[in-house]
């Protein structure tokens, strides 16, 4: 199937050249015998070397598009013109089949991988959301989470020290206080106390929490 876009209207040849790094144009007329001669050369580079957003094959019609024809200047038919990014690069005029395939040839090298409006918007790779590449304030998930277990170790420990430094501070019998203190971690935790009304401690942790029952909530 071929590839080839016939221009109708200068907007349209606007928006061909824009959305393509490479354009390759045939301006030609209906009544030109050379025109109709080299016309399977190009239909054949077209069908081969077509690609949406990186290479166009387009014919324009001098006797119907004359402003684009003058545009550029055209004179002589057929003449090809090669435009790489929407500019001139290169200029084939006659019926010459080996000229035209070496300059089409050339400019679909110049086009190369990835060329072209969308080639060039989406070239990053990204980052997939979940993925291993996600940070968080430029730390990983798993850096996060280590940092705040640690945290939490630290203030349970600052916590046990200073509940037992107190209680050594104001008892008459420091050293036994200590031993016996709920604050002490070789001592089991004492049962709670019952709910106003009851008549009996259920058995469970003490009433007070600690960062791990916070952070477990």
């Amino acid at each position: 199937m071929s590839g080839t876009i016939s221009i109708t209207s200068p907007a349209q040849w606007r928006q061909v050249l824009s959305s393509h790094a490479i354009v390759i144009a045939d301006f030609y007329a209906d009544w030109c015998g050379p025109c109709k001669m080299i016309a399977p050369t190009f239909e054949s580079l077209s069908v081969k070397y077509s690609k949406p957003r990186k290479i166009a094959f387009c014919k324009v019609n001098v006797d119907n598009q004359t402003d684009v024809a003058q545009q550029y200047g055209v004179r002589a038919m057929p003449t090809f013109l090669v435009l790489r990014n929407g500019s001139v690069i290169d200029t084939i005029q006659g019926a010459n089949p080996p000229a035209l395939t070496a300059a089409v040839e050339k400019a679909v090298k110049l086009a190369g991988p990835g060329a072209g409006a969308a080639g060039a918007v989406f070239s990053s790779p990204g980052h997939k959301l979940g993925g291993s590449g996600v940070t968080l304030g430029g730390a990983r998930p798993s850096a996060l989470m280590t940092a705040r277990w640690s945290l939490k170790g630290v203030l349970d420990a600052l916590v046990a020290f200073f509940g037992l430094y107190f209680v050594s501070l104001f008892s008459l019998d420091p050293y036994k206080a200590a031993e016996n203190s709920p604050f002490n971690k070789n001592n089991p935790p004492p049962p709670p106390r019952a709910p106003m009304g009851s008549g009996t401690r259920p058995a469970g942790r003490p009433g007070f929490k600690t960062m791990a029952d916070l952070g477990s909530t």
